[in-house]
């Protein structure tokens, strides 16, 4: 069954039209910088193993508008792969928070809708477009059974013990404060490929996933299940990021507040999208950050100390909660692509049986690779993230769960 898996982000939209369970791609793109002055829209045609790719420049003002362009690029005589919109019966969705509601992948209804909109409140930046994007998938393709693959299920398996704040009890039972995780499709992915990779059936493989992009996150998991993850209520803490602070003493934002006379909308959006390495390099861009690093620019020096450093710390507290590891997995846009992130964060871990091979690390490749010491005790991989045909393969299976008995 031909499958459009629809990925939307803050200020994006990620698509792939796939053939499951095959896995066979038969499109896919990405529309960019929503909401601002110009966007761009990459659309590639992928067809006996060759990729044709177009790009467009223009504005795009709203999700809606860029989720109706990659509609008429499906359908079109020149780019397109189907016929008319009637042709796709399964759409899959990436929701980022699915709260304590949505414990696995679920069928899109209209009590779903309302839950996935409630829950905006916490995940302010990505649960609103993940619902435009739903929305406008039903008018779009009306026919299609909607799938919701929430990336906060597949740490539905932290115990209580990690997953709770020490705050008063009614927090939790009342309104739901707790640890959820997120990035949960991209943990899930590279976990089953590196028990692949280590020839082990996946529920025997003990791992330290490390998605490092714009967001970021690390995840322990054991016996091929999540049992701690560092971001927690809301995408904000954990590992430092593009724009998001990571773990932050909380004092510091009541002496904002108190102090400092800052608004919560102020804290919020100052925590949001003006912390992480914009907060220290006043630019959220790796590559650009890499080269100033390389001129001893001490912001950029000092901002790429303190992530390895934090990712470093999460790394030693989650060996020491799973016991025995396989492997450390970088993922992800900076973990796949960052030389210089992955030599930061292994260096000086050998104590812990993580060395990896310098000319395995500087190697650039797109192709998912083992880049420890041929006698390191912990395997550190680089594995591509693909979280679109995981959101394929969930939502795959639910239809012929419940939709095809």
């Amino acid at each position: 069954m031909d499958t459009l898996v629809i990925n939307t982000g803050s200020s994006s939209i990620k698509y792939q039209f796939i053939n499951m369970p095959s896995g066979k791609v038969l499109c896919s793109g990405l529309v960019e910088r929503i909401s601002e002055e110009t966007g761009t829209i990459t659309h590639r045609k992928h067809s006996n193993g060759d990729r044709s790719e177009v790009v467009f420049e223009e504005q795009i003002p709203n999700h809606e508008v860029g989720m109706k362009r990659v509609a008429t690029l499906l359908t079109s005589n020149e780019y397109g792969v189907i016929s008319d919109t009637s042709d796709v019966k399964l759409v899959g969705h990436r929701v980022v928070l699915g709260g304590e509601k949505f414990r696995k992948t679920a069928i899109i209804t209209p009590e779903a809708k309302e839950s996935i909109d409630k829950l905006s409140i916490i995940a302010p930046l990505h649960n609103p477009p993940n619902l435009t994007g739903i929305h406008v998938a039903e008018q779009i393709f009306p026919g299609a059974v909607q799938v919701g693959v929430f990336d906060t299920s597949f740490h539905h398996t932290i115990p209580d013990y990690a997953f709770r704040y020490a705050i008063p009890e009614y927090f939790y039972t009342e309104h739901g404060i707790r640890a959820y995780g997120y990035h949960g499709t991209s943990h899930q992915y590279v976990t089953n490929r590196a028990a692949k990779m280590l020839n082990k059936p996946v529920e025997d493989v003990n791992l330290i996933t490390i998605h490092l992009g714009n967001g970021a996150s690390i995840a322990a998991i054991k016996n091929g299940k999540s049992i701690d993850t560092s971001l927690g209520m809301t995408p904000i803490s954990g590992l430092v990021m593009g724009t998001r602070v990571g773990d932050i003493d909380p004092g510091v934002l009541i002496y904002m507040e108190e102090s400092l006379g800052l608004s919560t909308r102020e804290i919020k959006k100052i925590l949001n999208k003006e912390s992480g390495l914009r907060g220290l390099t006043g630019k959220n861009d790796m590559r650009f950050i890499e080269k100033e690093y390389a001129k001893s620019n001490p912001h950029a020096v000092l901002a790429l100390n303190v992530s390895a450093y934090r990712i470093k710390k999460y790394i030693g507290a989650y060996i020491a909660v799973i016991g025995k590891v396989d492997a450390i997995i970088f993922t992800a846009g900076i973990g796949e692509n960052s030389i210089l992130m992955r030599k930061l964060v292994t260096e000086g871990l050998s104590h812990l049986g993580i060395d990896i091979d310098t000319g395995l690390n500087t190697e650039k490749s797109k192709d998912e690779r083992d880049i420890s010491l041929g006698d390191a005790k912990i395997k550190t991989f680089v594995i591509p993230t693909n979280e679109e045909f995981e959101i394929a393969r969930q939502a795959y299976v639910v239809y012929k769960e419940e939709v095809v008995k």
